[in-house]
Protein backbone atom coordinates (compact mmCIF):
# COMPACT_ATOMS: atom_id res chain seq x y z
CA UNK A 1 0.00 0.00 0.00
CA UNK A 2 2.90 2.19 0.40
CA UNK A 3 4.77 1.30 -2.40
CA UNK A 4 1.38 2.26 -4.01
CA UNK A 5 0.79 5.81 -1.91
CA UNK A 6 3.94 6.65 -3.22
CA UNK A 7 3.81 5.69 -6.95
CA UNK A 8 0.41 8.25 -6.85
CA UNK A 9 2.29 11.46 -5.22
CA UNK A 10 5.29 10.76 -7.94
CA UNK A 11 2.87 11.00 -10.68
CA UNK A 12 1.22 14.22 -9.33
CA UNK A 13 4.77 15.66 -9.14
CA UNK A 14 6.26 14.33 -12.33
CA UNK A 15 7.04 17.33 -14.97
CA UNK A 16 3.96 17.43 -17.65
CA UNK A 17 5.58 17.18 -21.54
CA UNK A 18 4.66 20.72 -23.11
CA UNK A 19 2.59 19.25 -25.79
CA UNK A 20 0.69 17.55 -23.13
CA UNK A 21 0.25 20.72 -20.91
CA UNK A 22 -1.48 22.62 -24.10
CA UNK A 23 -3.99 20.28 -24.71
CA UNK A 24 -5.07 20.26 -21.11
CA UNK A 25 -4.45 24.30 -20.07
CA UNK A 26 -6.73 25.14 -17.73
CA UNK A 27 -9.53 27.44 -18.18
CA UNK A 28 -9.02 29.69 -14.93
CA UNK A 29 -7.57 30.29 -11.81
CA UNK A 30 -8.78 27.86 -10.43
CA UNK A 31 -7.73 25.21 -12.67
CA UNK A 32 -11.27 24.34 -13.55
CA UNK A 33 -11.05 22.89 -17.37
CA UNK A 34 -12.28 24.75 -20.25
CA UNK A 35 -14.50 22.36 -20.76
CA UNK A 36 -16.74 23.15 -18.63
CA UNK A 37 -17.53 26.53 -19.54
CA UNK A 38 -18.11 24.92 -23.47
CA UNK A 39 -21.52 24.65 -24.88
CA UNK A 40 -20.56 23.20 -28.39
CA UNK A 41 -17.63 20.71 -28.95
CA UNK A 42 -15.64 18.39 -26.96
CA UNK A 43 -14.02 19.21 -23.97
CA UNK A 44 -11.60 21.67 -24.32
CA UNK A 45 -12.90 22.90 -27.44
CA UNK A 46 -11.50 26.27 -28.68
CA UNK A 47 -13.84 28.52 -30.14
CA UNK A 48 -13.37 31.30 -32.78
CA UNK A 49 -15.61 34.32 -32.76
CA UNK A 50 -17.48 35.18 -36.39
CA UNK A 51 -18.51 38.29 -36.54
CA UNK A 52 -20.94 39.97 -39.00
CA UNK A 53 -23.25 43.10 -39.29
CA UNK A 54 -26.33 41.41 -38.65
CA UNK A 55 -25.36 38.74 -36.78
CA UNK A 56 -22.43 37.00 -34.78
CA UNK A 57 -22.01 33.46 -33.84
CA UNK A 58 -19.58 30.86 -32.28
CA UNK A 59 -17.94 28.12 -34.02
CA UNK A 60 -16.25 25.32 -32.55
CA UNK A 61 -12.58 24.90 -34.69
CA UNK A 62 -11.98 21.47 -32.97
CA UNK A 63 -15.36 19.77 -33.53
CA UNK A 64 -15.11 16.50 -35.42
CA UNK A 65 -18.51 17.41 -37.27
CA UNK A 66 -18.65 19.86 -39.32
CA UNK A 67 -20.58 22.63 -38.02
CA UNK A 68 -23.19 24.41 -40.03
CA UNK A 69 -23.31 28.15 -39.59
CA UNK A 70 -27.50 29.39 -39.57
CA UNK A 71 -28.71 31.71 -41.69
CA UNK A 72 -28.75 35.32 -40.87
CA UNK A 73 -32.08 36.11 -39.62
CA UNK A 74 -33.42 39.20 -41.39
CA UNK A 75 -33.68 42.26 -38.93
CA UNK A 76 -37.08 43.55 -40.87
CA UNK A 77 -40.40 43.50 -39.33
CA UNK A 78 -42.41 40.23 -40.52
CA UNK A 79 -45.78 42.00 -42.13
CA UNK A 80 -48.53 41.62 -40.30
CA UNK A 81 -51.14 38.92 -41.30
CA UNK A 82 -53.86 40.40 -43.65
CA UNK A 83 -56.91 40.80 -42.03
CA UNK A 84 -59.72 37.81 -43.43
CA UNK A 85 -62.41 38.69 -45.85
CA UNK A 86 -65.13 38.50 -43.61
CA UNK A 87 -68.71 37.26 -45.47
CA UNK A 88 -72.00 39.25 -44.86
CA UNK A 89 -74.06 37.12 -42.74
CA UNK A 90 -77.53 36.87 -44.89
CA UNK A 91 -80.24 37.45 -41.75
CA UNK A 92 -83.76 38.13 -41.62
CA UNK A 93 -85.39 40.64 -39.78
CA UNK A 94 -86.74 37.62 -37.25
CA UNK A 95 -83.40 36.67 -36.80
CA UNK A 96 -81.93 39.79 -35.62
CA UNK A 97 -84.48 40.51 -33.26
CA UNK A 98 -82.79 37.77 -30.58
CA UNK A 99 -78.95 39.86 -31.33
CA UNK A 100 -80.43 42.86 -29.96
CA UNK A 101 -82.08 41.69 -27.17
CA UNK A 102 -78.83 40.19 -26.70
CA UNK A 103 -76.79 42.99 -26.59
CA UNK A 104 -79.89 44.91 -24.63
CA UNK A 105 -80.06 47.26 -27.88
CA UNK A 106 -84.19 47.85 -27.08
CA UNK A 107 -83.97 51.12 -29.07
CA UNK A 108 -81.97 50.46 -31.30
CA UNK A 109 -84.24 47.45 -32.32
CA UNK A 110 -87.16 49.42 -32.91
CA UNK A 111 -85.53 51.81 -34.98
CA UNK A 112 -82.97 50.70 -37.08
CA UNK A 113 -85.43 49.69 -39.94
CA UNK A 114 -86.44 53.48 -40.35
CA UNK A 115 -82.87 54.76 -40.20
CA UNK A 116 -81.74 51.92 -42.73
CA UNK A 117 -84.71 53.09 -44.57
CA UNK A 118 -83.64 56.53 -44.67
CA UNK A 119 -79.88 55.81 -44.98
CA UNK A 120 -80.19 53.85 -48.50
CA UNK A 121 -82.47 56.82 -49.41
CA UNK A 122 -79.85 59.68 -48.69
CA UNK A 123 -76.66 57.59 -49.95
CA UNK A 124 -75.34 57.82 -45.91
CA UNK A 125 -71.88 56.20 -45.51
CA UNK A 126 -71.53 53.22 -43.24
CA UNK A 127 -70.54 55.55 -40.45
CA UNK A 128 -72.70 58.23 -40.76
CA UNK A 129 -75.36 55.15 -40.37
CA UNK A 130 -73.31 53.58 -37.40
CA UNK A 131 -72.80 56.85 -35.27
CA UNK A 132 -76.86 57.80 -35.64
CA UNK A 133 -77.26 54.26 -34.39
CA UNK A 134 -75.32 54.76 -31.52
CA UNK A 135 -76.31 58.34 -30.34
CA UNK A 136 -80.28 57.20 -30.67
CA UNK A 137 -79.19 54.30 -28.19
CA UNK A 138 -76.81 56.68 -26.19
CA UNK A 139 -79.74 59.30 -25.53
CA UNK A 140 -82.39 56.62 -25.04
CA UNK A 141 -80.84 55.32 -21.93
CA UNK A 142 -80.16 58.62 -20.76
CA UNK A 143 -83.77 59.48 -21.12
CA UNK A 144 -84.68 56.17 -19.36
CA UNK A 145 -82.11 56.72 -16.29
CA UNK A 146 -83.57 60.03 -15.86
CA UNK A 147 -87.28 59.21 -16.21
CA UNK A 148 -86.11 56.05 -13.42
CA UNK A 149 -84.61 57.62 -10.89
CA UNK A 150 -87.18 61.45 -10.64
CA UNK A 151 -89.38 58.19 -10.13
CA UNK A 152 -87.37 56.58 -7.47
CA UNK A 153 -86.76 59.96 -5.90
CA UNK A 154 -90.33 60.07 -4.19
CA UNK A 155 -90.46 64.25 -5.07
CA UNK A 156 -93.70 65.42 -3.96
CA UNK A 157 -94.04 67.26 -7.40
CA UNK A 158 -92.00 67.80 -10.07
CA UNK A 159 -89.87 71.38 -10.47
CA UNK A 160 -87.02 72.57 -11.86
CA UNK A 161 -84.39 75.43 -11.23
CA UNK A 162 -85.69 77.23 -14.24
CA UNK A 163 -89.64 77.69 -12.95
CA UNK A 164 -88.68 79.27 -9.70
CA UNK A 165 -89.40 82.89 -9.31
CA UNK A 166 -85.84 84.48 -7.98
CA UNK A 167 -87.83 88.33 -8.29
CA UNK A 168 -89.69 87.41 -5.66
CA UNK A 169 -86.50 87.15 -3.34
CA UNK A 170 -84.97 90.18 -1.76
CA UNK A 171 -81.23 88.46 -1.21
CA UNK A 172 -81.83 85.01 -2.73
CA UNK A 173 -80.24 84.67 -6.50
CA UNK A 174 -79.44 82.00 -8.99
CA UNK A 175 -75.81 83.31 -9.19
CA UNK A 176 -75.78 81.92 -4.95
CA UNK A 177 -76.54 78.33 -5.91
CA UNK A 178 -73.89 78.17 -8.85
CA UNK A 179 -71.92 75.76 -6.71
CA UNK A 180 -75.18 73.31 -6.00
CA UNK A 181 -76.13 73.33 -9.16
CA UNK A 182 -73.01 71.29 -10.77
CA UNK A 183 -71.18 68.08 -9.91
CA UNK A 184 -69.66 69.52 -7.39
CA UNK A 185 -72.41 69.30 -4.93
CA UNK A 186 -72.29 66.02 -4.76
CA UNK A 187 -68.26 65.04 -5.05
CA UNK A 188 -67.27 67.47 -2.33
CA UNK A 189 -69.73 66.61 0.09
CA UNK A 190 -72.09 70.46 0.21
CA UNK A 191 -74.75 70.41 2.58
CA UNK A 192 -77.55 72.76 2.56
CA UNK A 193 -80.18 74.52 4.76
CA UNK A 194 -83.41 76.19 3.26
CA UNK A 195 -84.84 77.84 6.18
CA UNK A 196 -88.26 80.34 5.72
CA UNK A 197 -91.72 80.65 6.68
CA UNK A 198 -94.75 78.47 4.74
CA UNK A 199 -94.60 78.97 0.72
CA UNK A 200 -91.70 80.65 0.42
CA UNK A 201 -90.43 78.19 -1.98
CA UNK A 202 -88.00 76.06 -0.28
CA UNK A 203 -89.00 72.49 -1.00
CA UNK A 204 -89.18 73.89 -5.00
CA UNK A 205 -85.49 75.01 -4.13
CA UNK A 206 -84.79 71.76 -3.07
CA UNK A 207 -86.45 69.64 -5.79
CA UNK A 208 -84.82 71.48 -8.64
CA UNK A 209 -81.66 70.95 -6.86
CA UNK A 210 -81.98 67.01 -6.04
CA UNK A 211 -82.96 66.74 -9.72
CA UNK A 212 -80.08 68.90 -11.07
CA UNK A 213 -77.89 65.93 -8.97
CA UNK A 214 -79.50 63.50 -11.21
CA UNK A 215 -79.05 65.34 -14.53
CA UNK A 216 -75.70 65.24 -13.26
CA UNK A 217 -75.73 61.20 -13.10
CA UNK A 218 -76.36 60.90 -9.42
CA UNK A 219 -79.24 59.23 -7.46
CA UNK A 220 -81.97 61.56 -5.21
CA UNK A 221 -84.11 60.61 -2.37
CA UNK A 222 -86.55 62.89 -1.32
CA UNK A 223 -88.60 62.54 2.20
CA UNK A 224 -90.03 64.51 5.29
CA UNK A 225 -89.04 64.14 8.73
CA UNK A 226 -91.49 62.83 9.96
CA UNK A 227 -91.61 59.76 8.02
CA UNK A 228 -87.73 59.37 8.57
CA UNK A 229 -87.85 59.94 12.35
CA UNK A 230 -91.13 57.43 12.23
CA UNK A 231 -89.62 54.67 9.76
CA UNK A 232 -86.16 55.04 11.77
CA UNK A 233 -87.68 55.00 15.53
CA UNK A 234 -89.73 51.79 14.37
CA UNK A 235 -86.86 50.18 13.21
CA UNK A 236 -84.84 51.09 16.31
CA UNK A 237 -87.74 49.52 18.96
CA UNK A 238 -87.24 46.26 16.99
CA UNK A 239 -83.89 46.50 16.67
CA UNK A 240 -83.40 46.50 13.51
CA UNK A 241 -81.95 50.35 13.12
CA UNK A 242 -78.88 49.21 11.48
CA UNK A 243 -80.72 47.50 9.01
CA UNK A 244 -82.85 50.43 7.98
CA UNK A 245 -80.09 52.98 7.71
CA UNK A 246 -79.06 52.22 4.29
CA UNK A 247 -82.31 53.51 3.14
CA UNK A 248 -81.25 56.79 3.91
CA UNK A 249 -77.44 56.79 4.13
CA UNK A 250 -76.45 55.22 0.57
CA UNK A 251 -78.28 57.34 -1.98
CA UNK A 252 -75.70 60.32 -3.21
CA UNK A 253 -78.12 63.13 -2.35
CA UNK A 254 -80.61 63.10 0.66
CA UNK A 255 -83.55 65.71 0.77
CA UNK A 256 -85.06 65.98 4.37
CA UNK A 257 -88.35 68.15 3.84
CA UNK A 258 -90.32 69.94 6.71
CA UNK A 259 -88.06 69.98 9.76
CA UNK A 260 -90.27 71.90 12.77
CA UNK A 261 -93.99 71.39 10.45
CA UNK A 262 -94.69 68.42 12.85
CA UNK A 263 -93.95 67.22 16.28
CA UNK A 264 -91.73 63.98 16.71
CA UNK A 265 -91.08 61.08 19.45
CA UNK A 266 -88.79 61.79 21.94
CA UNK A 267 -86.00 59.92 20.23
CA UNK A 268 -85.94 61.99 16.70
CA UNK A 269 -82.66 63.52 17.85
CA UNK A 270 -80.93 59.91 18.10
CA UNK A 271 -82.12 58.40 14.99
CA UNK A 272 -81.88 61.52 13.18
CA UNK A 273 -77.98 62.14 13.86
CA UNK A 274 -77.45 58.54 13.11
CA UNK A 275 -78.51 59.51 9.32
CA UNK A 276 -76.46 62.98 9.61
CA UNK A 277 -73.08 61.62 11.30
CA UNK A 278 -73.47 58.68 8.45
CA UNK A 279 -73.16 60.72 5.30
CA UNK A 280 -71.66 63.84 7.01
CA UNK A 281 -68.28 60.73 7.14
CA UNK A 282 -68.80 59.60 3.59
CA UNK A 283 -69.46 63.01 2.36
CA UNK A 284 -72.52 62.55 1.35
CA UNK A 285 -74.79 65.68 0.84
CA UNK A 286 -78.07 66.78 2.69
CA UNK A 287 -80.79 69.22 1.89
CA UNK A 288 -83.32 70.45 4.62
CA UNK A 289 -85.83 72.66 4.54
CA UNK A 290 -87.16 74.13 7.59
CA UNK A 291 -89.66 76.86 9.40
CA UNK A 292 -87.74 77.02 12.60
CA UNK A 293 -84.66 78.99 13.10
CA UNK A 294 -81.20 76.97 13.72
CA UNK A 295 -81.69 78.20 17.66
CA UNK A 296 -85.13 76.25 18.36
CA UNK A 297 -84.08 72.86 16.67
CA UNK A 298 -83.00 71.55 19.80
CA UNK A 299 -86.76 72.00 20.98
CA UNK A 300 -88.22 70.54 18.44
CA UNK A 301 -86.11 67.65 18.42
CA UNK A 302 -85.95 67.22 22.15
CA UNK A 303 -82.13 66.80 22.66
CA UNK A 304 -80.36 70.42 22.26
CA UNK A 305 -76.92 68.28 22.38
CA UNK A 306 -77.44 66.39 19.62
CA UNK A 307 -79.36 68.82 17.37
CA UNK A 308 -76.27 70.78 18.11
CA UNK A 309 -74.30 68.24 16.69
CA UNK A 310 -76.35 67.43 14.02
CA UNK A 311 -76.06 71.26 12.93
CA UNK A 312 -72.50 71.35 13.11
CA UNK A 313 -71.74 68.54 10.79
CA UNK A 314 -74.32 69.98 8.15
CA UNK A 315 -72.67 73.33 8.40
CA UNK A 316 -69.19 72.39 8.29
CA UNK A 317 -69.43 72.05 4.64
CA UNK A 318 -73.04 73.48 3.86
CA UNK A 319 -75.05 76.99 3.93
CA UNK A 320 -77.82 77.95 5.44
CA UNK A 321 -80.22 80.02 3.06
CA UNK A 322 -83.13 82.07 4.52
CA UNK A 323 -85.69 82.54 1.91
CA UNK A 324 -88.19 85.64 2.02
CA UNK A 325 -90.80 87.21 -0.13
CA UNK A 326 -94.73 86.36 -0.33
CA UNK A 327 -96.13 83.24 -0.71
CA UNK A 328 -96.11 81.57 -3.54
CA UNK A 329 -99.93 80.01 -2.86
CA UNK A 330 -101.29 82.90 -1.41
CA UNK A 331 -99.92 85.90 -3.60
CA UNK A 332 -102.56 86.24 -5.78
CA UNK A 333 -104.44 87.43 -2.35
CA UNK A 334 -102.09 90.41 -1.77
CA UNK A 335 -102.39 89.43 1.88
CA UNK A 336 -98.94 90.32 2.43
CA UNK A 337 -100.28 94.53 2.00
CA UNK A 338 -100.53 96.81 4.81
CA UNK A 339 -103.23 96.44 7.05
CA UNK A 340 -106.02 99.09 7.06
CA UNK A 341 -105.30 101.64 10.01
CA UNK A 342 -108.10 101.36 12.68
CA UNK A 343 -110.05 103.58 11.68
CA UNK A 344 -110.54 102.32 8.22
CA UNK A 345 -111.67 98.75 9.90
CA UNK A 346 -114.21 100.67 12.16
CA UNK A 347 -115.65 102.06 8.79
CA UNK A 348 -115.51 99.05 6.67
CA UNK A 349 -117.49 96.85 10.03
CA UNK A 350 -119.85 99.83 10.70
CA UNK A 351 -119.54 99.96 14.12
CA UNK A 352 -118.87 103.36 15.69
CA UNK A 353 -115.77 103.58 17.43
CA UNK A 354 -115.51 104.74 21.33
CA UNK A 355 -115.30 108.92 21.49
CA UNK A 356 -112.41 108.37 23.46
CA UNK A 357 -109.73 106.44 21.89
CA UNK A 358 -107.56 106.32 25.15
CA UNK A 359 -108.77 105.16 28.13
CA UNK A 360 -109.15 107.82 30.92
CA UNK A 361 -106.88 108.08 34.10
CA UNK A 362 -108.37 109.35 37.07
CA UNK A 363 -105.70 111.09 39.49
CA UNK A 364 -108.22 112.00 42.26
CA UNK A 365 -111.05 110.66 44.60
CA UNK A 366 -113.76 109.44 42.68
CA UNK A 367 -116.72 111.93 42.43
CA UNK A 368 -119.35 111.86 44.74
CA UNK A 369 -122.88 111.18 43.66
CA UNK A 370 -125.50 113.20 45.16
Amino acid sequence: MKTEDRKVREARTAPVHSEVRKKHKPGDARGRPSWRSSFLGDPGAKFSVGSSEKFTALVPTDCTEPYIQPKEKAMTKKPSNPMPVLTIPKLSEGQLEPLFRRLNLAHTRRIYLEVADRAEKENWTYRDFLALLLAEEVAHRKQTRLQRCTRQAHFPFFKTIDEFDFTLQSTLRQSLLGSYLGPDFVTEGRSLILYGKAGRGKTHLAVAIGYRAIQNGFDTVCTTAAKLIEDLSNASAKGLLQQSLPTYTRPHVLVIDEIGYLSYGPDAANVLFHVVNDRHLRKRPMIFTTNKPLSEWGKVLHDEDLAAAILDRVLERGRFLPLDGPSGRTRHLNLEEVSPSKAERLRISGINGSEFPEPTICTGAPPVVS
